[in-house]
Order: structure tokens, then C-alpha cells, then sequence
């Protein structure tokens, strides 16, 4: 079975605040270990006054590169704990850093790691999670006559319809996923009794929302 690939929907922020310490943990895409270290030092500039800028991140469709920090926090109380709510919920190409304003009260290890665990789980709950799709897309030509039974049927199936183009005919390019692609374009063909010009385009990633629950 392919493991799916997973990342944030969209960049978040989000706080806790405990014991009179505030947590804010900000999370964002990334590509590269550049842009990670390069978000890093936004989110510590942009928080000269706090007491710690922890961080975490997952680069590579495989995880090739694994970062984190305590920035001054007792060891193992701070990165280590963003770090595995990132890989909890399997994420990849994502950075995350918690900035803590200390309130006064001491936490103990315990409660840093559960702090800095939990921050980062809600900043990834309110981002939201996509799955990255690898889909094939193919021009589908059709006449103005049977133009809109085949957006009926491409609707029915849950095919997405990335642009058409109008001219003597109809040509709507359709992302199909890859591994079902030839069986896809069997099916669309029987059902317009093969009336229909199929040309294959070429892949591209396709993302779309997934629960985290799954």
C-alpha cells in the first residue's frame, strides 16, 4: 500500500497559554532546508523579547532532513516534542516554531514537553492537512452536443476539470489519478461510445484535503 503524502493546508499560528507562559507555535511549508531556517529567523526576529524560539522541521518526501531545537529549554523538553507531533500526524516539508513567553511559573519537563507537544498539534489542526495526489491530465475533446453529459459524467465520477478551451470543439483537460489512469480513459471512452479524442498530457501533483483522523 503507498503511504500517502501529507503536508499543511496552509500556514497557521496558534497559542496556549499556561501557567502565565504563552506558547505560540507557527507553522509553515517549506521546500527546501533554506526556507526552513529562513522561517526561523522571521519568527525569531519578529520575537526579539521572548524567553525561547524552539523549532522543528521535516524536509523531503521521505524525511531526508530532520531538525530541532530546545533553544535554551532543558534538553529534550522542546524540539523533540515539536518534532514528533509533526511525524505523529505525518506530515512532511514543514517547519514549525513555538515561541514561549515565560509567565513567572516553572513548568518542569513534563509540562514543557506537553506544552510544546500540544501547541504544535493545534497549530497543525487549524492548518489543516492535504494529501499530495500525483494525477495524470488529459485533453478530452468532445463536441458542443455531448459537452455537457461529459461534465455530468465527470462530475459523477469526482473527476476535477482543470481548464477547457472552446473553439470548432470542446477540450477539457481532466486530472485522473495515475495508478487508475488507463482504466479511467477505457471507461470514458465505452461510455461516449468512443466519440471522444483522449490525449494524454502528462502528470502534475494534485492536492486534496485530508482528515486527520484517518
Amino acid at each position: 500500500m503507498t503511504i500517502p503524502f501529507l503536508t499543511i493546508a496552509t500556514a497557521k499560528q496558534a497559542e496556549l497559554t499556561i501557567k502565565k507562559s504563552r506558547f505560540i507555535c507557527s507553522l509553515q511549508r517549506v521546500s527546501s532546508e533554506q526556507a526552513a531556517q529562513q522561517f526561523i529567523k522571521e519568527v525569531q526576529a519578529a520575537n526579539r523579547k521572548a524567553n525561547h524560539n524552539c523549532f522543528a522541521y521535516l524536509v523531503g518526501d521521505q524525511d531526508q532532513i530532520q531538525r530541532e531545537s530546545d533553544n535554551g529549554e532543558p534538553s529534550g523538553t522542546a524540539g523533540v516534542p515539536i518534532l514528533e507531533s509533526l511525524q505523529m500526524a505525518k506530515l512532511h516539508n514543514v517547519v514549525a516554531v513555538v515561541t514561549r513567553y515565560f509567565g513567572g511559573i516553572k513548568l518542569g519537563a513534563g509540562g514543557l514537553i506537553r506544552a510544546y507537544s500540544n501547541v504544535t498539534t493545534a497549530a497543525v489542526h487549524q492548518a489543516g492537512i492535504v494529501q499530495r495526489i500525483k494525477q495524470l491530465q488529459i485533453a478530452v475533446t468532445v463536441s458542443y452536443r455531448q459537452h455537457d453529459p461529459l461534465l455530468y459524467y465527470l462530475k459523477e465520477h469526482q473527476l476535477t476539470v482543470s481548464n477547457e478551451e472552446y473553439g470548432v470543439n470542446v477540450t477539457c483537460n481532466v486530472l485522473i489519478d495515475e495508478a487508475t489512469a488507463d482504466q479511467t480513459i477505457a471507461h470514458l471512452r465505452n461510455r461516449f461510445n468512443h466519440q471522444l479524442k483522449i490525449q494524454k498530457m502528462g502528470t502534475r501533483f494534485h492536492e486534496v484535503p485530508y482528515k486527520i483522523n484517518n
